[in-house]
């Protein structure tokens, strides 16, 4: 495959003063004064003709500090990054803009900064406009734009000007969800065309839709790069791993799952009239059933489940913490819990996975994750057509407008 984009061994170290007169003293009396901070720490990857590589990771851990070296914003300490080709960017809103002039000049502003000619700002210019949905507020000034307004401008510049690598770091979470769908599909299309993209963001759905391979930043260093699922089930025990205090967390190799292992899911069943299935009708009822051993006492256990589509995207979560419901545990027993319902859900292939916690998310103690704990197949229920991922019941009726 072509290479794109190539990082290799990128550090970036900030000097950090305590106030500005430090800084002076540096300068005039040659002594240090400042301490370093190291952003981004011998960073190698490369990105490819096509290919779009997601990067996650917590607050701090050098995602932004990476992407503006990439663009040419900031200049690594060491280390070297070759560009086959244009780059543009969406980094943070309102770069490249100028508030007092309005969105109309604005594009000819921004496509400039970014390496479109003029003719090609005309020629595309019909089009920006169209994506961007913004009408006649085209012409009115941008500092009367919303923070949603100033992102559809920005994207709707960036995606027509052909760009070689596209840059986008969390600007599709500030638009409202119907022009968030229309980025998505846009960016498909790109790669299509062999666009190739870094993609930062903390919406791990749209990370698994959009991704072929995933980085995963701590700490200013690359922690790991794979496909998505694996990379978002280490992400989640990084987070887990951030209150883990006696450092007893560790991950299961065999299934990827992680916790202390104090309370473990010993299986996941499904079962229908008591008897245990792997497909089912949409809108039956079923009980599903974690099968839990604990080896400690606990009073305030959370016991959760989510249900994922092919694509690992969540299509349903929850757990007992939000249903109100007291979990208690005694020490070397074992436990079936269950979870029944009528499984409202399209007809698909789905995974379900489960989470042992303590509060409302696996941030506090975690005693284990499984991502996935079973396969199963919902069909189609031929009584009640019906189409898309969730069942609904609507009440149809017909009557004469007045």
């Amino acid at each position: 495959m072509k290479k794109v984009l190539e990082v290799k061994n990128i550090t970036k170290i900030y000097k950090v003063y305590k106030s500005n007169i430090d800084r002076l003293k540096e300068i005039f009396m040659k002594k240090k004064y400042h301490k370093e901070f190291i952003s981004n720490n011998n960073i190698t990857f490369d990105l490819f003709e096509g290919e779009t590589l997601g990067i996650i990771g917590v607050n701090g851990a050098g995602k932004s500090t990476l992407l503006k070296q990439i663009v040419g914003v900031t200049i690594p300490t060491s280390g070297k990054i070759i560009k086959h080709g244009n780059v543009a960017a969406l980094l943070e809103l309102g770069t490249g803009f100028n508030n007092e002039i309005t969105g109309y000049d604005n594009i000819y502003l921004n496509g400039t900064l970014i390496g479109m000619t003029k003719a090609e700002i005309n020629s595309k210019l019909e089009n920006i406009i169209s994506f961007s949905e913004l009408g006649d507020y085209i012409y009115e000034p941008l500092k009367t734009y919303s923070s949603g307004m100033r992102m559809r401008l920005a994207f709707s510049i960036a995606i027509f000007s052909e760009p070689k690598i596209l840059i986008v770091d969390e600007a599709l979470s500030v638009g409202d969800a119907h022009f968030s769908a229309k980025c998505t599909t846009a960016l498909k299309q790109k790669k299509k065309k062999n666009m190739s993209i870094v993609y930062v963001s903390h919406d791990l759905n749209s990370l698994k839709m959009l991704c072929d391979r995933v980085m995963l930043l701590n700490n200013g260093k690359v922690v790991n790069i794979a496909t998505p699922d694996v990379i978002i089930n280490e992400y989640h025990f990084l987070i887990a791993k951030l209150n883990d205090t006696n450092q007893i967390m560790k991950i299961n190799q065999d299934d990827s799952s992680f916790g202390t292992f104090e309370i473990t899911i010993k299986k996941i069943v499904i079962k229908q009239n008591g008897r245990e299935v792997d497909s089912i009708m949409s809108g039956e009822y079923v009980d599903i059933e974690l099968h839990i051993n604990s080896k400690i006492n606990i009073e305030d256990l959370t016991i959760g489940i989510h249900i994922k589509d092919k694509f690992s995207q969540n299509i349903f979560g929850t757990n007992t913490f939000y249903q109100n419901v007291k979990i208690i545990m005694k020490e070397n027993t074992d436990y079936i819990c269950k979870f029944s319902m009528d499984l409202n859900i399209g007809e698909g292939k789905y995974t379900i996975g489960a989470a042992l916690h303590t509060g409302d998310w696996h941030s506090d103690t975690c005693y284990h994750w499984l991502e996935n704990g079973m396969n199963f197949t919902v069909l189609y229920n031929t009584t009640s057509l019906s189409i898309g991922l969730c069942r609904l019941y609507p009440e149809i009726t017909l009557m004469p407008s007045k």
